[in-house]
């Protein structure tokens, strides 16, 4: 789900490093049995998430990192980026409580499972993508497409 040449759109290679970075941290806090590093990645992810790319850490290291590949890659909806982002901290946001109430391995398990969508992500298929679709799909349905795009505007 890209939108080639759109000028407000995240450049893709943006977007992979937000998957390798959630990847690799997780897979850290996993291994070297830190909660805190998920603790890190959720507070890096959630200014995305409540404000946008103009709040984010990682699109602005990332425009700036990236800047030759970013002038002509792909990019991705703003609107399905922040979707994305926003369950992986819903799912990370989770973990945080589980692990304040010593409940570790739920908090593994379930920043695993946003690991796991990056790692699936990074191999081409992209679970929240699906996810969005899905939910635009039923929302047709319910209101119909006039409605549809009229809510789709407002969010």
């Amino acid at each position: 789900m890209t939108a080639a040449n759109t000028p407000n759109g995240i450049p893709m290679p943006i977007i992979n490093l937000t998957r390798y970075l959630l990847l690799v941290g997780i897979i850290l806090a996993i291994v070297l049995q830190q909660p805190l590093i998920t603790t890190f990645l959720f507070f890096l992810m959630l200014p995305a998430v409540i404000w946008g790319k103009k709040a984010s850490l990682i699109f602005f290291v990332g425009s700036r990192l990236l800047k030759k590949w970013n002038a002509t890659a792909h990019t991705e909806s703003p609107k399905l980026t922040r979707f994305n982002n926003s369950i992986a901290v819903i799912l990370l946001g989770m973990a945080q409580i589980a692990f304040l109430f010593q409940a570790d391995m739920t908090g593994y398990i379930l920043s695993g499972i946003v690991a796991l969508a990056a790692f699936i992500a990074i191999c081409g298929f992209c679970v929240g993508c699906f996810l969005f679709f899905q939910y635009n799909m039923k929302k047709h349905k319910l209101f119909g497409s006039k409605t549809a795009t009229q809510l789709n505007t407002a969010s």
